[in-house]
């Protein structure tokens, strides 16, 4: 049984629309072993461990239904079985997770095995600790074969308490869980910042952040006031609000001297400390008070501890969000009552099978513990773990009524008197705390302090949440939803503009074209592309960034307020989509490209791939309607509105849409040429004439005419004004600076030469079709490659679609032959050529790049048209700019003068091949030039 891949998809994905893992497995000789075959106590065995296996419905949708079909007919497979599992233990730690599917990969004994995960590591644990099991619990003829191997003392009551105190650490606690399930109830985007319970809130320059639950509106200083108690105890004072009398001291005996001085009871805790850690309270002599003032310095943060008043009545957490009192609930210590039959420990067992607790923060309610505390408590009253406590007799295991110790909670909120009400805002106001939690001790919270007394115990930065939205009795509070409401005002957003594109090829191009048009309205952008991350046009981050992470970083940056997500196939399959929702996405074109890679083997499939984006938006989806499998997309659109982008003015099913109302970009034939079209609502708007955007080179390169209709349609369906449409598209070109290997159009040698990552057959076919469009007074030639990771089929179709329409072909390689040898590439290349009637001395196989671009360059003559597939863009585009013939020009002869700055002149080595009607001529400044020679006109 071998994992042969996993993937954790970090958003939606071909699976599903959230989070899963793929694991991909081989389960071998255990395809002759289905569920009934490996025996009644293999399944007797599981459902010991893992009853709550009954809750499962699966392929019967009723409870019992995987129950029932491991016994049923002939069972299932252990890969299904493995499913269920994982997501079992995964909700025995806290995880509400239900998706999983198990499907066969099309190989005998391989399974694709998914299932829905919360958070990373816990997902990847449960898997493996739910391998280990069904492994155990196999018949020991069948373990002996397979891996992992599992020891003979694996004890899986160990190992599950184990995995949940893990997944503790890991999943988000009660707090911070409630704040982010609030976020999605009003559709407020969040991001997880790193492992514990940092957590963005919102997109872009829109974001707020939350740490358990402090806020990035919360002020340090407020802070620093709650966890110093004596700033507090005496900034509250001051004010009139009831505090008990407090001392501050730093040794054992000043603690019974303050003791003294105030009076007994006291209480003594640490000067800085939280969750009731080092707190000892109702102390009555002079040895208590000493003992309590060490085991508070245990639990502080320096060397000061508190003496104050004791206190007598109820604890109740009072808890202040923006100003205003959300909820109240009345806290009681961990306990026991007695039955007059069971002993202490009998009880605390008894107490623990409550459903709702377990272990740490994994339900509403703590397990209680016989730890150092309560068996000091039952010392303190006399009685030891097996003491039979009478019929009704209630006995405290702590002395704190923190829930983490398991205590329980009253929601007393709707009882609350208004002077306590009005007492607790004004102290969290008096700290300065955006979220405040009051510990006040009363006998009746219904009862004013005024009258009855009380006190505030202590006032709380990040107070925990478990009590008020699943108190152990009384109504749940959605305290979390007043953050929310605090953080994102009625009318305020959230979300920043969020565009995904997609497609075979053009994707870079559209994105920096739709990046221009934004630019133009006004926005800072943040775009991703194969070239990198750009904000507000600035490369941030350098390489392939189209996946998941490179999303992230957009969404994540502050200054962003409109992203541009060019999303590949690549991040798709690896880990999914980086975002959960977009505006607007659009699907440009599916050709083959990749096909035969990560069980990717059809065009249909790849659609399937890039089909995920389009799921995902939300307002308007753009498709290519002269692609089919673009608008077959159609079909899976949850959007509003769709927009379908065609040159064929046409086409049949656009002009229906357009009748029927639907938005559509079209382009139609004019007198001045070809103009891009909107129709929206039945209102027909000329947008822009082709030859006036300078990255079509004069309306020339269709392909990309198609992506400044893609682009034009996109900011158009955001509500970008025209104008701002019209100026994004003219002021963008296909430089290399703002496009690299888009292409990149070089002018200044004799000839015209055009740098282009065009890497699959339909990209091949584009820049073919630009080049007989052309006006060319000497040859077209290529310098011809194709990935080595493309199947010979791919590699063989570029090589006929150029077949005629070049003069003379270069075949090279590039840097990386991707599993190919040295040459393997450009022969299949030249052979294809030579297949398709073209004559061999017009071609050259050179597998080196470098060494077939300056050969080219070489090759070239006045008026000649020069195309290179590159491969690395940045290095081939030096090398065409600094190319320069065959005649030196040596650094002496660039001299620099008093006009021209050195750093100008950098000593750099030229040639140049002059040619009939050219001489070198010496200006001024001693700069050598070309210069053409007209001996009439001399």
């Amino acid at each position: 049984m071998k994992i042969l891949s996993t993937n954790v998809y970090v958003g939606p994905n071909i699976y599903a629309n959230f989070p899963v893992i793929r694991h991909q497995i081989d389960i071998g000789e255990l395809e002759n072993w289905p569920s009934v075959k490996l025996g009644q106590n293999f399944i007797d065995g599981l459902i010991a461990a893992l009853p709550s296996l009954q809750n499962h419905g699966c392929s019967y949708r009723e409870e019992g239904g995987f129950i029932r079909r491991l016994k049923e007919d002939e069972g299932t497979w252990i890969g299904h079985i493995w499913e269920h599992v994982a997501l079992e233990l995964q909700e025995l730690a806290g995880a509400d997770v239900t998706f999983g599917r198990t499907r066969s990969s099309g190989k005998v004994g391989c399974y694709d095995v998914v299932y829905q995960y919360h958070q990373r590591d816990v997902g990847l644990e449960a898997g493996k600790l739910g391998m280990l099991l069904l492994i155990h619990l196999m018949p020991k003829e069948i373990q002996a074969q397979l891996e992992p191997k599992v020891a003979d003392d694996f004890d899986f009551s160990t190992e599950l308490h184990d995995f949940v105190r893990m997944a503790q650490r890991k999943e988000f606690g009660p707090s911070t869980g409630s704040l982010v399930k609030a976020a999605e109830d009003r559709e407020i985007p969040w991001l997880r910042l790193n492992n514990y319970s940092l957590v963005q809130f919102g997109h872009g320059k829109y974001q707020r952040r939350i740490q358990a639950t402090i806020t990035s509106e919360t002020k340090h200083i407020a802070v620093e006031i709650s966890c110093d108690k004596e700033d507090t105890h005496n900034l509250l004072n001051d004010l009139g609000l009831p505090v008990p009398q407090q001392i501050m001291i730093y040794g054992a005996e000043q603690a019974v001297r303050a003791a003294r001085k105030i009076g007994y009871p006291v209480v003594v805790k640490p000067l800085n400390a939280n969750h009731g850690r080092g707190v000892s309270i109702n102390l009555l002599d002079d040895e208590q008070v000493r003992a309590a003032f060490h085991e508070a310095l245990q639990f502080g943060t320096g060397k000061a501890v508190l003496v104050e008043s004791y206190l007598t009545g109820f604890d109740h957490r009072m808890l202040v969000v923006n100003d205003e009192l959300v909820a109240v609930a009345k806290r009681v210590p961990g306990h026991v009552i007695g039955d007059g039959s069971a002993t202490i420990s009998e009880l605390i067992d008894t107490v623990n099978l409550d459903p709702r607790r377990g272990i740490g923060h994994e339900k509403v309610l703590t397990r209680l513990d016989l730890d150092n505390q309560a068996e000091r408590l039952l010392e303190e009253a006399g009685y030891n773990s097996d003491t039979v406590l009478a019929k009704d007799q209630l006995f405290y295991l702590r002395s704190t009524a923190n829930l983490s110790t398991g205590g329980t909670s009253i929601d007393v909120t709707d009882i609350v008197h208004p002077d306590n009400r009005n007492m607790a805002i004004r102290a969290i106001k008096a700290i300065g705390l955006d979220i405040g939690g009051v510990d006040f001790l009363t006998d009746d919270i219904s009862k004013s302090y005024k009258e009855i007394g009380g006190g505030i115990c202590e006032c709380n930065a990040a107070p925990g949440f478990r009590m008020h939205v699943a108190p152990s009795e009384g109504k749940p509070r959605d305290v979390a939803g007043k953050v929310l409401d605090m953080l994102f005002p009625a009318g305020s957003k959230a979300r920043i503009p969020v565009a995904a594109i997609t497609g075979t090829n053009g994707k870079t191009t559209t994105s920096r074209m739709l990046a221009s048009i934004v630019k133009s309205a006004g926005f800072t952008t943040g775009m991703t592309s194969t070239d990198g991350v750009y904000i507000d046009g600035h490369l941030s981050v350098k390489g392939d960034m189209t996946g998941p992470t490179s999303a992230q970083i957009v969404l994540r940056d502050p200054n962003v307020d409109f992203a541009i997500l060019e999303t590949a196939r690549g991040g798709i399959l690896k880990r999914g989509l980086g975002y959960t929702q977009s505006n607007v996405s659009a699907c440009l074109n599916v050709t083959a490209d990749h096909l035969g890679l990560r069980g990717i083997d059809t065009v249909e499939q790849l659609a399937q791939i890039k089909r995920v984006v389009v799921e995902v938006a939300k307002d308007c989806v753009v498709l290519n309607a002269d692609d089919m499998l673009c608008l077959q997309m159609a079909d899976y659109c949850d959007a509003e509105r769709i927009c379908y982008v065609t040159m064929d003015p046409g086409h049949g099913l656009v002009r229906e849409h357009i009748r029927s109302g639907g938005m559509a970009a079209v382009l139609e034939k004019g007198i001045n040429g070809d103009m891009i079209t909107l129709y929206d609502k039945g209102a027909h708007i000329p947008l822009l004439w082709t030859h006036l955007i300078p990255a079509t080179i004069e309306g020339k390169a269709m392909h990309n005419v198609q992506n400044a209709m893609f682009a034009a349609a996109m900011a158009y369906s955001f509500d970008i004004p025209l104008e701002d449409i019209r100026q994004g598209l003219r002021i963008f070109s296909t430089s290399f600076y703002q496009a690299p290997g888009r292409l990149n159009i070089y002018d200044e040698h004799p000839f015209k030469v055009i740098l282009d990552y065009a890497h699959n057959p339909a990209a091949i076919q584009s820049i073919t079709d630009l080049a007989t469009r052309l006006d060319v007074s000497g040859k077209r030639r290529l310098v011809l490659a194709m990935p080595g990771d493309r199947r010979d089929e791919d590699i063989i179709e570029a090589a006929q679609i150029v077949a005629q329409h070049f003069d003379s072909f270069i075949c090279k390689a590039d840097d990386s032959r991707r599993g190919r040898g040295h040459d393997e590439v450009p022969l299949l290349l030249k052979k294809t050529l030579l297949e398709a009637g073209v004559n061999e001395q017009a071609i050259q196989v050179i597998p080196s790049e470098l060494d077939a671009i300056e050969q080219a360059l070489t090759d070239c003559h006045e008026g000649d048209l020069l195309i290179i597939l590159g491969d690395d863009i940045t290095r081939s585009w030096k090398q065409i700019v600094h190319f320069n013939g065959a005649v030196e020009v040596k650094p002496a002869d660039i001299a620099p003068s008093n006009n021209y700055p050195d750093k100008l002149f950098e000593p750099v080595e030229h040639k140049f091949e002059l040619t009939s009607g050219q001489r070198l001529v010496q200006d001024e400044r001693g700069v050598r030039l070309v210069v053409e020679h007209d001996e009439e006109a001399d």
